[in-house]
């Protein structure tokens, strides 16, 4: 008795795929390859009904094999439309019906139904019944909201709308009307939000008004002071600078600096400005609202030292620009360009900013300016 030939499923799958891409009969294939032409054709109708790589010789091994190809491609397909339409499992069954009813051309239906836990019986039950009443109602209501939130240009959101229908005879309650909105995503204007924490601005002092009104040019010294504070990020914490500027010169007259905006700090400054004072004549000095410049020290401070208060409005930085430009600039040419550790450092390196950098300049330039003034005031040879 002959041995029995066999042969390996990649010798099969070739002879399958010369059988199909030629021309030639099976018969006549099967006789150039050495193999019963009844046998090709079985391996041909095999290879046709499975779609798939030939399954070779039947074995337990290739029967695994071919089991978990089939559960990847199931799995594949399910973590697809999950990745896809699996936020629906966090809604109602209908709106996942509503899902299936959409994805049914692209995924098989009950492999949707397994995937967001419904029953297929009951899709194909929801497919095929007609809307309630209630549903009916919903959606004549939700046309009338359509209608009234375009004629608002957008601008109401449910307790207006509910008003509104109401007005016309509706009986819906506020939170259905609330409900068919967000399920339409249907809002008003929302309320802008408020950036950072609010600072609540302290009026001003009985008596105290612009005096300034964004004039920042003064004809002589000692005539318009103003005031500020800013703060300087270190990586041991913030310091805060309070300074007070002549408007004439530009000068940095006064200054203090602490880890702590207080009251006591500005009055400081002010008193180093003081010091420096030529004149006992009245001075106007000007800040914003904040708490330090509106607390009852300072202001008796400011009276008892001949000094004219003068305040900015709410929200009006450019009521005290002369200012706000000097610590812009401090923090353009020194701030913005190193790091400073500790508060002892930022507070040394204002110092050498203020004392032996700005000032000086301003120094200059007033005695640039004095000179052209005597310039033009001294009288020619011709004119006598």
């Amino acid at each position: 008795m002959s041995k029995r030939k066999q042969y390996s499923p990649e010798f099969k799958r070739e002879a399958v795929e010369l059988a199909r891409r030629s021309g030639t009969s099976c018969r006549q294939i099967a006789q150039e390859i050495g193999v019963a032409p009844s046998l090709l054709n079985r391996w041909v109708r095999e290879a046709r009904a499975a779609e798939k790589p030939f399954p070779g010789t039947g074995n337990p091994r290739d029967e695994e094999l071919a089991r978990l190809k089939r559960e990847l491609a199931r799995v594949t397909k399910e973590r697809d439309f999950l990745k896809r339409r699996g936020s629906v499992l966090c809604q109602g069954i209908i709106e996942r019906y509503s899902v299936i009813q959409r994805c049914r051309n692209e995924y098989p239906v009950r492999l949707m139904c397994r995937c967001l836990k419904v029953s297929a019986s009951g899709y194909y039950d929801w497919q095929d019944r007609e809307p309630s009443p209630r549903a009916q109602d919903n959606a004549r209501l939700i046309k009338r909201i359509r209608e009234i939130h375009e004629d608002s240009r957008g601008a109401i959101g449910a307790p207006r709308m509910h008003e509104d229908l109401l007005f016309e005879g509706e009986t819906a309650s506020l939170n259905r009307v609330a409900r068919l909105m967000a399920a339409e995503q249907i809002q008003g204007w929302p309320r802008r939000k408020r950036r950072g924490f609010g600072r609540v601005t302290s009026g001003r002092p009985a008596g105290v008004e612009n005096l300034l009104e964004r004039d920042f040019n003064a004809l002589e010294p000692e005539r318009k002071w103003v005031t500020d504070i800013t703060e300087i990020a270190t990586l041991e914490g913030k310091l805060f600078l309070c300074v007070v500027l002549d408007l004439y010169s530009k000068l940095v007259i006064g200054w203090s600096m602490h880890h702590r905006q207080d009251r006591q700090m500005v009055i400081r400054a002010v008193e180093m400005a003081i010091w420096q004072r030529q004149g006992n004549w009245s001075v106007i000095l000007h800040s914003d609202r904040g708490s330090q410049f509106t607390s009852v020290d300072y202001q008796r401070f400011l009276s008892r030292n001949t000094l004219v208060c003068s305040m900015s409005a709410v929200g009006h930085c450019a009521d005290n620009a002369a200012c706000e430009g000097f610590f812009g600039q401090l923090k353009r040419e020194r701030v913005a360009h190193q790091s400073c550790r500790t508060l002892d450092e930022a507070r040394a390196d204002l110092f050498d900013y203020i004392e032996r950098f700005h000032n000086p300049r301003m120094r200059r330039r007033v005695a640039q300016q004095d000179l052209k003034f005597s310039a033009l005031l001294k009288p020619s040879v011709e004119a006598g």
